[in-house]
C-alpha cells in the first residue's frame, strides 16, 4: 500500500503540495480514521463551476496568455479536475443586464429566438475550457427568468411567475436552447426547472410553487422534451436551498407521471448545512441524483472574513453534502472581477479566482485549493466508501476512483494540530493534520 499525502496549509504557505509518499504497515487503535472500501454508496458524476456573462466578460479584459491560464487552472490537465460547467438561459444577476433570446410578444414560433449574447462573453470562454481539457465538459442549464412578456409581473427581475398560456411555449423556448447549443458543441446534458424557484429577488428570478413545478414538468417540460428527442437531457428540481429541499420533493416526486421525467434534485447553501436533507432525499428517493448547482461567499454577509474561513467554507459544505449523498458539484462562478461582479444589481461575491481588471493580473484565492482536494483527486465515476473517525474535529470523506485508487479528505479546522491514523482493516499510516489546512491522501495497491 503506497499512500501520498497532498496539503494544502496557509501558514505554511503549501498549495496542492505533495508533502509525504510513504507506504503502509500496521497500525494501532487510538486517533483512527478507518476506511472500508467493500461498502460503497453513492457515484460521483463530476465537479466544476458556472460560465456566466460576468466571468466570461470578466476573462475577456485580460491578456489571451492569462485567460488561457485560468482555462488550464480549472479544467487543464495541470489544474483542479473541473469537468462541469453551468450556464444560465437567459441572463442572471451575474450578467451586464437583462437580456432573453426572444424579445418580442408577438414571436410564438421562436423564429426571432438567437443566443447572440451568449456568442459575446460565454461561449469563447466555454471554448477556451474546451480546448484546454482532456475531457469531455458536461452543461447544467438553468434559467433565471422567462422573458419579461411571458411573466405575471412583465419583467425579468423581482419574482413574478410565468404565465398559464405561456408554459407551452416556455418549454419549447428551453427546448429550442438546448438544441442551439448542442449544434454550437456544447453539450448540455442537464438543466434545472428554475433558479431559486422560491425567491423574489432584486435581479432575474420568478417564482413556482412545488404543485406549479411539477405540473410544468409533467404536462409541458418533460414531455416536449421528449417530442423533440431530448428525453437524455436530465431535469432537476428545485435549484434552491437545503433547509426544504426534502420538502420540494416530497411535494413533486409524489406524482408518478412527474417524477418519471425528474432525474434529481439541485440545492444551495446559502441558508445552512442542512446536511441531514441531503440525507433524507438521499434515503428516501435513491434513483434520484443530487447536485448542489451553487454556492458563494457572499460579500454582502462575509466581506470582512479572512481567506481561511472562506475556503474553510467551501471545504466544510463539500464534504458534509458528499458524506449526505450528494453526486455532484458545482461552484457558482468562475472568475469574477477585483470587486466582486460586475453584477447588474451589485450582488456582489467571491469566485475561486479573483482577476483584477485594471492591472490584467488574477489571483487563485485559497477556496480553489480547497476545491482542489476535491475535484482533482475524486474521478468521474468514483464511489464513496464507508469510514469511521474517532472525533468530530476532523472532517473526513472517502472514495474509490474507476482505477481502484483511494482518496480520502482531511479538513481541520480548529487551532490545533490534530493526529490521524489512516487505517484499513489494520494497515495505514500516521500523520498530523496541521490546523486550519486540507489534506488529501491518495491510497494506491503496490
Amino acid at each position: 500500500m503506497k499512500i501520498t499525502s497532498i496539503t494544502t496549509n496557509y501558514s505554511e504557505d503549501r498549495f496542492l503540495e505533495t508533502t509525504s509518499v510513504v507506504q503502509g504497515m500496521e497500525v494501532g487503535c487510538m486517533n483512527v480514521v478507518n476506511l472500508y472500501p467493500d461498502v460503497m454508496y453513492q457515484k460521483i458524476r463530476g465537479f466544476g463551476g458556472a460560465f456566466t456573462e460576468s466571468a466570461g466578460y470578466t476573462l475577456s479584459k485580460l491578456s489571451k496568455e492569462k485567460q488561457k491560464e485560468i482555462a488550464e487552472a480549472y479544467f487543464g490537465e495541470s489544474g483542479i479536475g473541473y469537468t462541469i460547467g453551468r450556464t444560465h438561459i437567459n441572463s442572471c444577476d451575474f450578467s451586464l443586464g437583462n437580456y432573453a433570446y426572444v424579445e418580442d410578444p408577438e414571436d410564438k414560433n421562436l423564429e426571432t429566438f438567437t443566443r447572440e449574447r451568449d456568442q459575446l462573453y460565454i461561449v469563447p470562454f466555454i471554448r477556451l475550457a474546451q480546448q484546454v481539457t482532456t475531457q469531455k465538459i458536461e452543461f447544467l442549464a438553468s434559467p433565471w427568468s422567462p422573458p419579461a412578456f411571458m411573466k405575471t409581473n412583465g419583467e425579468m427581475n423581482h419574482g413574478g411567475k410565468l404565465k398559464e398560456e405561456y408554459r407551452k411555449l416556455w418549454a419549447e423556448y428551453i427546448c429550442r436552447y438546448i438544441k442551439d447549443c448542442l449544434e454550437d458543441d456544447i453539450p448540455v446534458t442537464m438543466i434545472t426547472v428554475q433558479n431559486e424557484p422560491e425567491a423574489t429577488q432584486e435581479w432575474d428570478s420568478c417564482r413556482y410553487s412545488a404543485e406549479e413545478e411539477m405540473e410544468f414538468v409533467r404536462d409541458y417540460l418533460g414531455p416536449i422534451m421528449e417530442e423533440q428527442g431530448l428525453g437524455d437531457v436530465k431535469i432537476y428540481i428545485w435549484d434552491h436551498n437545503k433547509e426544504v429541499m426534502y420538502e420540494r420533493a416530497q411535494d413533486i416526486l409524489k406524482d408518478e407521471k412527474a417524477a418519471q421525467y425528474i432525474a434529481g434534485v439541485g440545492f444551495h447553501w446559502y441558508t445552512g448545512d442542512h446536511f441531514e436533507a441531503v440525507s433524507l432525499v438521499r434515503e428516501q428517493y435513491p434513483d434520484k441524483e443530487l447536485l448542489f448547482t451553487e454556492g458563494c461567499v457572499e460579500y454582502s454577509r462575509f466581506m470582512d472574513s479572512n481567506d481561511v474561513y472562506k475556503a474553510e467554507m467551501y471545504a466544510h459544505d463539500i464534504l458534509g453534502n458528499l458524506n449526505a449523498g450528494m453526486n455532484g458539484y458545482i461552484d457558482w462562478n468562475l472568475v469574477l472581477d477585483e470587486k466582486g461582479g460586475p453584477n447588474h444589481v451589485n450582488n456582489l461575491c467571491a469566485a475561486p479566482i479573483m482577476c483584477d481588471c485594471n492591472e490584467g493580473t488574477y489571483e487563485k484565492r485559497l477556496a480553489y485549493y480547497y476545491v482542489g482536494h476535491f475535484s482533482k483527486y475524486i474521478r468521474g465515476g468514483a464511489r464513496r466508501i464507508a469510514v469511521t473517525k474517532y472525533t468530530e474535529q476532523i472532517e473526513v470523506t472517502a472514495f474509490m476512483n474507476p482505477e481502484g485508487e483511494k482518496v480520502v479528505v482531511l479538513l481541520n479546522k480548529q487551532d490545533r494540530d490534530i493526529p490521524v491514523v489512516l487505517r484499513e482493516y489494520g494497515i495505514g499510516t500516521e500523520l498530523t493534520v496541521k490546523g486550519h489546512s486540507i489534506v488529501t491522501l491518495i491510497i494506491e495497491e503496490n
